[in-house]
Formats: C-alpha cells, sequence, structure tokens
C-alpha cells in the first residue's frame, strides 16, 4: 500500500484499484482474474466499474458495505458477458450510470468520466482490425478524494486531451495489447506531469506482461516521481 498527501492507494492485481482517504474506500474495476482470492474487503463505500470487461458482480459484492454506491458505465451490457454476472439493476446497492463525459458527486467524492477505446487505426486492434474497446464502450475515472485527485484511464489508447487533465496521482495502465504501453503511459505521464504514477493493468497474463521496472526508470529519468505497488 502506498501514500500520497492523505491519500492510501492499493493496486490489487489487474485493473483493480483501492482508494481511501478521510473515511471513504473506492474501489476501480474490482476483480476477475483471481486477484481478490482471499481478499477480506467489504469496506468500500463507492464502486466505479469502467467497461465489460471489468464488470464482475461476485468482486463488487466482496469489496462493498451494504449502503454503498456503485457507479456503472451505462455501455455494460451484460448479454454480451460471457461470464455469470448480475445485472446492475438487480445488485442491493444504489446504481449510478455515468457515460464519458459525467461530473458526478458520490459520497464524499467526485467522480469524473472520461472516453476510453482503441483507435482503429492504432496498434492496440485484433486481428480483424477491430479495436479491443471500441469507442462508446468505456470510460476512465478521475476521482476527487479528500482534494486528490487520481485518474485512472481505463482500458485505453492515449487519446488527445489526456495530457491536459489536472492529476495528482497517475494510474495508467501500461500492459500494452488491449492499452498504451509503458512507453506510450510514459510519455503520456511526462506531459501530464503528476505528483505521482503507479502504474496498473500489466503482468496478470501474458499478454500484457511488461518490464514495470523499465517504466519506473524510464519516468524516474525524465525526473517524473513513480511508485510500483504490488
Amino acid at each position: 500500500m502506498l501514500e500520497h498527501e492523505g491519500l492510501k492507494l492499493e493496486w490489487l492485481g489487474y485493473a483493480t484499484l483501492r482508494l481511501e482517504a478521510a473515511g471513504t474506500v473506492v474501489y476501480l474495476d474490482p476483480g476477475r482474474y483471481g486477484v481478490l482470492d482471499g481478499y477480506d474487503g467489504g469496506d468500500g463505500n463507492i464502486v466505479c466499474i469502467s467497461h465489460d470487461h471489468h464488470y464482475d458482480t461476485d468482486a463488487i459484492r466482496r469489496v462493498v458495505r451494504d449502503d454503498a454506491t456503485v457507479v456503472v458505465f451505462e455501455g455494460i451490457n451484460t448479454h454480451h458477458i460471457d461470464r455469470g454476472v448480475e445485472r446492475p439493476a438487480d445488485l442491493p446497492y444504489e446504481v449510478r450510470e455515468v457515460d464519458a463525459e459525467s461530473d458526478i458527486a458520490v459520497d464524499d467524492a467526485i467522480v469524473r468520466t472520461t472516453a476510453a477505446y482503441n483507435d482503429p487505426g492504432g496498434p492496440h486492434v485484433r486481428p480483424s482490425g477491430e479495436p479491443y474497446h471500441p469507442k462508446g464502450r468505456g470510460c476512465g475515472f478521475h476521482v476527487t478524494l479528500d482534494g486528490v485527485l487520481v485518474y485512472c484511464p481505463g482500458d485505453t489508447d492515449v487519446l488527445a486531451g489526456h495530457e491536459h487533465l489536472d492529476v495528482d496521482v497517475f494510474c495508467p495502465p501500461i500492459g500494452g495489447t488491449f492499452t498504451m504501453d509503458r512507453h506510450e503511459a510514459a510519455d503520456l505521464a511526462e506531459a501530464m506531469d503528476p505528483e505521482l504514477v503507479v502504474p496498473i493493468h500489466y503482468d496478470t497474463f501474458p499478454e500484457i506482461e511488461t518490464d514495470a521496472e523499465a517504466f519506473a526508470e524510464d519516468l524516474r529519468e525524465r525526473g517524473v516521481a513513480v511508485e510500483l505497488d504490488g
């Protein structure tokens, strides 16, 4: 677990982040691939789900309090998910849907969203040329918690406008294949100039294996503070 300006941040594996500050706990994209096996949660006030690939209702139930709010991207469609999941509307929590341009208050947090997708003309596409994450199917989350601005861009390429966001802690995916890779993420981090970078979404399975130490060293050489968690 890392701490920054009163914020506790923990990368639990894959895309799962836990944020805590001033008594509020936020989980981003909890679950899948066993990252929560044996994890004792049940403390989440807010859970944010970016798209279908990270929608795991067993994981949501594992990490939340009974009075939690679940923030889900509006494009999540359980008919397109090949795993046993409940519909968002059937979850026993307050559920709030967001699009890719939302700005909402949730308990003591401000949750903003950004677009998240792969460029059809870029490198992160299927052999057929179809993007792994088409535009309109997911989002990134910019969460303000006790005055600290944390940005997790979701499963996405680097997109126009990312570099202009006001961010204290930047948590980019660096695994490549389905998202920006470590080189693209490092260039973006340098342009954004956050106070701290904590990479996620790497090494969970072969397609997203990368050299996180090399990513960290690259950023340190550019004068960007970075920490590896996990």
